[in-house]
């Protein structure tokens, strides 16, 4: 699919990479062992984007409403050092994060497959959903992904912003 030239600026101009979690890195499941054990699903290809991402100097964040051990161990198999759990507010830990990296929110993209991700993705240059976001959220993207959440959604958009950068 051919980008717009908008879509293709924007995403050489990006210098950050929000996420979500639940339901854009994994498929949004919440599966429980007999014991309680909470299990969730990674891509290894979406885990191999974001290690492209910081070969290129591009920074990388996880926001997510959700608080696990599980986030913390992808989080640092991943290098990525920016991990805020169990947030409410959105809007703010993206503000923050863009400022302590001294990032223009016209330099950051965000991926979000949920309501609670609407405010922090119309603040920033780049909103994504993936493929099986909610209606509303899919509404204020400027791109939707091809791939669903948990499915190579990050990675697809990983390729993209290098592929523009390259391109110059």
């Amino acid at each position: 699919m051919a980008l717009s030239a908008t879509i293709r600026n924007r995403l050489r101009r990006v210098r950050l990479l929000l996420m979500d979690v639940d339901g854009v890195l994994t498929d949004g499941g919440m599966y429980y062992t007999e014991s309680g054990d909470e299990l969730k699903k990674f891509n290894t290809r979406d885990g191999h984007g974001v290690t492209l991402l910081h070969a290129a100097g591009i920074i990388t964040a996880l926001v997510t409403r959700e608080r696990t051990a599980i986030v913390t161990r992808r989080a640092a198999k991943l290098g990525i050092s920016e991990v805020h759990q169990g947030v409410m507010d959105k809007l703010a830990v993206v503000k923050a994060v863009l400022e302590k990296h001294g990032v223009d929110p016209g330099e950051a993209c965000y991926v979000g497959d949920d309501l609670g991700d609407l405010e922090a993705m119309t603040f920033v240059g780049l909103p994504v959903a993936v493929a099986d976001a909610a209606a509303r959220v899919k509404r204020v993207a400027r791109y939707v992904t091809r791939r669903r959440g948990g499915e190579g959604a990050v990675r697809e958009v990983c390729d993209m912003i290098l592929s523009a950068r390259r391109a110059g």
